[in-house]
């Protein structure tokens, strides 16, 4: 029952790119200003949602789990692979930006780890401290 799941995609996206070309009209820009974002918000609230709680149950669930998990890395790549034809386009200024937040991106990689675990941490402890 992955059609179920193609099903639900295909109406956030549609619904995402109709909202992303209005708001390039409104802001008078000759693009498409975040539909494929906005359609990422709507399947993650629609799969959440208690109204398609039925459809995401069973296996028609599968489907739209498949699909939800899916859709980020697609929207993520197609994301990178414009701003890297933009960036090359731009110039050498816009490459070195992108190769820094790159760079800053994977130095905060530890920090967001050791973050992450200090209140994992702090969780278990408190979880320890309430059954004892």
């Amino acid at each position: 029952m992955i059609v179920f799941g193609v099903a639900l995609l295909s109406a956030c996206l549609i619904l995402g790119m109709l909202i992303g070309e209005a708001l390039g009209v409104a802001l008078n820009v000759e693009a498409n200003v975040g539909g494929v974002g906005i359609a990422m918000l709507f399947l993650v609230l629609a799969s959440n949602s208690e109204k398609f709680k039925t459809l995401t149950q069973g296996v028609a669930g599968n489907g739209i789990q498949f699909w939800s998990a899916m859709y980020i890395p697609i929207v993520v790549a197609m994301a990178a692979r414009q701003n890297v034809a933009a960036a090359v386009d731009g110039g050498l200024l816009a490459l070195l930006a992108g190769v820094a937040a790159v760079l800053v991106s994977f130095a905060l990689v530890p920090v967001l780890s050791k973050i992450g675990s200090a209140s994992q941490a702090t969780e278990s402890d408190s979880e320890e401290q309430g059954t004892a």
